[in-house]
């Protein structure tokens, strides 16, 4: 039997998010992850409410007008959520963590597609695989997603994701939609991984980091520890240290967001502690204007 105060929990994020949900689904969840369809149906004239991409070129040479292909669509999508459990996520300079806040972001995804009749399945790694449930329907089974982001117990403490990336990979054989949430911060190479998954599938990055980890706020000396190498790294005070622990910062980012554009992955930033709404809508947005353009 669960624990009341996880049981509150998971009630409380569920009602949150079933409220939060109509806005994401009232049109563009729809819109921006629709199936790419299974089987040819007919081509008809172009509008301006179609995807550019099922343009018929061949037809539409020999009619000399837009033509596009219409397809017999999927019913449902398989969602999958690959949630980093590392060390580096119990971080969190206010009221909440990384990991909560990366809780309630996948918890808006999971709802959004299970009213949208699809499939959800959840991947938790680390610098291992620590949790797999492979993509299902129905409310008791996101419930379970949830309870288990909030409460899972990881064993190990770094980060792998090109591991993570592998073992969703290997277990999903039909196009599915897949969110990699994590901080990205993992000394390993992925980006290959990321640009073949993606090619196969359609990866969205989002990238969780709390406001102290991107602006240092100490400006006197402080000894600090790696979460998940445990290494003991003592920092200098003064603002010329400041300054330098924000460059590295910032390039760290910029790195990451680099393998994000090699690998045509969408990225989304998200802070820990703010409402992961907002930053979500703003991203169903931008991907409907430039599937529409």
């Amino acid at each position: 039997m669960l624990p009341p105060e996880l049981m509150k929990q998971i009630r409380l994020l569920e009602i949150r998010t079933n409220r939060d949900v109509e806005e994401i689904v009232g049109g563009a969840y729809h819109s921006v992850f629709k199936g790419r369809g299974i089987e040819f149906d007919e081509v008809r004239e172009y509008t301006t409410d179609d995807d550019i991409r099922d343009i018929d070129w061949n037809v539409s040479a020999r009619m000399n007008t837009p033509y596009v292909k219409r397809y017999i669509e999927e019913r449902e999508l398989n969602v999958m959520l690959l949630v980093d459990v590392s060390a580096s996520g119990a971080f969190g300079s206010g009221e909440k963590t990384k990991r909560r806040t990366a809780a309630e972001l996948a918890a808006l995804l999971a709802f959004s597609a299970g009213s949208n009749g699809d499939k959800v399945g959840l991947l938790l790694f680390s610098d291992r695989r620590e949790l797999l449930l492979p993509p299902r329907s129905g409310r008791t089974h996101t419930l379970r997603l949830i309870r288990e982001m909030l409460a899972f117990a990881p064993q190990g403490r770094g980060t792998d994701i090109s591991l993570a990336l592998k073992e969703a990979g290997a277990l999903l054989s039909k196009r599915s939609v897949i969110f990699l949430i994590s901080d990205f911060l993992d000394a390993g190479e992925y980006e290959k991984t990321l640009k073949v998954l993606n090619r196969r599938h359609d990866v969205v990055a989002v990238r969780l980091r709390d406001l102290a980890e991107l602006h240092w706020p100490l400006t006197v000396p402080v000894t600090v520890q790696d979460a998940e190498s445990g290494r003991l790294v003592t920092i200098g005070g003064g603002h010329r240290t400041a300054e330098r622990v924000n460059a590295a910062a910032a390039a760290e980012l910029h790195e990451s967001t680099g393998v994000c554009e090699r690998a045509k992955v969408d990225l989304i930033d998200v802070r820990s502690g703010e409402d992961p709404l907002k930053p979500l809508i703003q991203f169903f947005n931008r991907r409907r204007r430039r599937f529409r353009g």
